[in-house]
């Protein structure tokens, strides 16, 4: 196989190839191989290779709809044992993980070949990937600008055409805003229905989950089949998909009622390109037959944001202390933001943390109120287009004001003079549209179908109710046939 065919190929068309003999396993991965040496020089996507084990697995049988398909896993949460999970953290490089990732196994069932781990920020904590540990990471459309985060490695290398889907994970957007930022499919499943066992059963209080950004609907349909349905470990068992979400995938929706905004509190002013996407995708769905109208944001995403950041904070917080703990190292395996956001996070009560938390259900309930006239809503993904590498690093000032009020232990002076809040604007105004799916445990979809004049993706997001999974599949699809863009891939990529 030579990399123009591979290139055109998506993960399940790739499958088909080699179950039907017409290309080996090996040689597939070593086309994915030469691709990955050639261009991850320039978008720094790799946090680490995994060979000589994808070469063993590539000459034995494999089984699977995704048969003899290469594969990177996101450096955060998906452990194989033995190897290293950094999660984009100095204090966890070259620690080896314990024991393997449910959904790993289940990736492996399916068939797939993985051959290396995707940069990820600090613990997935921006929406950018530029951890120190690894470099930034580049966006294959410009390679000046982020393909987003905290999957941003695993975007980036598939719209660079070095796999076909990757694996992803989505505690605020992790999913959705790098492939959106990317080109790329980005499905958020609804809470609860893929595991996280056994290092965890509800990460994040219920918000984080796992999924992959792909090229196609039929990809991420098939990817989710996979993965969906408890382990030992899982808090509960959810009501799982009636039949495979592939099985239904050319059945087009139903006349859908749709509401649409592009306002957020975080950005009083909406992006002109964001709301370009929104309105060319509101077009797009009234063409199709759909009744798409404009409707207010069913929910304050300012004091969300809050909540939500509350909720990080005090994570963070657990997690280095954790890690402290196991390893033994001190405030130097963190970078600086990251300790900032866990002394935030110390600083925080305990009725403040649990009111963060109950907050969620005024949220759920005022998603539930839109849906219960409109079938879905629609947002931009990206409040504004892909930003530039570095725009949100810590300003120097802020930096050593930060580092004295971290050793002298005063971090509570930072929550009385605003830091918080501007924590919020840096990190969070460029990206308000995507925590609500994961406040409301309610599954969401971006898609690209939008490039401003520069050539830049700008993705659309459409959330739907509870278990409407198959839903969203499904009308991703017959926009996909409206306004295809597999076909669209950056310069770079060719």
């Amino acid at each position: 196989m030579d990399e123009r065919e591979y290139v055109e190929l998506d993960g399940l068309g790739l499958a088909e190839r080699v179950r039907g003999g017409e290309v080996s396993a090996a040689e597939v991965l070593e086309v994915a191989q030469a691709r990955a040496d050639r261009l991850n020089p320039k978008i720094n996507a790799f946090a680490t290779r995994l060979d000589e084990r994808a070469a063993e697995r590539a000459a034995g049988a494999l089984e699977g709809p995704f048969a003899g398909v290469p594969f990177l896993l996101k450096d955060l949460h998906q452990d194989i044992a033995g190897v290293p999970t950094t999660a984009g953290c100095r204090a966890l490089a070259g620690r080896p993980a314990q024991q393997t990732s449910t959904i790993v196994e289940r990736w492996e069932a399916a068939g797939l070949v993985i051959f290396g781990k995707t940069t990820t920020p600090e613990f997935g904590s921006k929406g950018i990937t530029e951890a120190a540990l690894f470099g930034p990471t580049r966006n294959p459309w410009d390679l000046d600008r982020t393909p987003g985060g905290s999957s941003g490695g695993s975007a980036a290398a598939v719209a660079a055409r070095i796999v076909p889907v990757a694996a992803a994970s989505d505690g605020g957007g992790s999913i959705r805003i790098p492939a959106a930022c990317t080109g790329l499919v980005g499905l958020k499943a609804g809470r609860g229905l893929v595991p996280f066992g056994p290092g965890d059963s509800e990460p994040l209080n219920g918000l984080a989950t796992s999924g992959v950004v792909s090229r196609t609907v039929r990809d991420s349909a098939a990817m989710l089949d996979v993965l969906v349905g408890p382990d030992t470990w899982s808090a509960y068992a959810p009501a799982l998909p009636d039949r495979p979400l592939l099985e239904r995938l050319e059945q087009a929706p139903e006349k859908l009622r749709i509401g649409f905004t592009a306002r957020a509190a975080l950005r009083p002013t909406p992006h002109p390109e964001a709301v370009r996407a929104i309105e060319h995708a509101a077009a797009l769905l009234t063409e199709l037959g759909h009744e798409v109208e404009e409707i207010e944001p069913p929910h304050d995403d300012a004091q969300l944001g809050r909540d939500f950041l509350t909720i990080w904070c005090v994570h963070q917080a657990i997690e280095i202390e954790r890690i402290k703990r196991e390893t033994g190292c001190g405030d130097e395996g963190f970078e600086l933001d990251t300790r900032l956001l866990a002394a935030l996070g110390r600083a925080v009560g305990g009725l403040e943390l649990q009111a963060a938390d109950e907050r969620r259900r005024e949220y759920i309930a005022a998603l539930a109120r839109v849906h219960s006239t409109y079938d879905l809503v629609l947002t931009p993904t990206l409040g504004e287009p892909p930003i530039r590498i570095g725009s949100l690093d810590t300003p120097a000032p802020l930096q050593r004001v930060s580092e004295l009020l971290l050793r002298t232990r005063t971090t509570r002076v930072m929550r009385l003079g605003g830091v918080v809040d501007q924590i919020l604007e840096r990190n969070l105004a460029w990206v308000p549209y995507t925590q609500l799916a994961n406040m409301t445990g309610r599954p969401a979809i971006s898609l690209p179908l939008h490039w401003t004049p520069d050539g830049l993706p700008m993705g659309v997001q459409l959330i739907g109710r509870l278990r409407s999974e198959e839903l969203l599949l499904r009308l991703a699809r017959q926009l996909e046939l409206a306004a295809p863009w597999a076909d669209r891939r950056p310069a770079l990529a060719a």
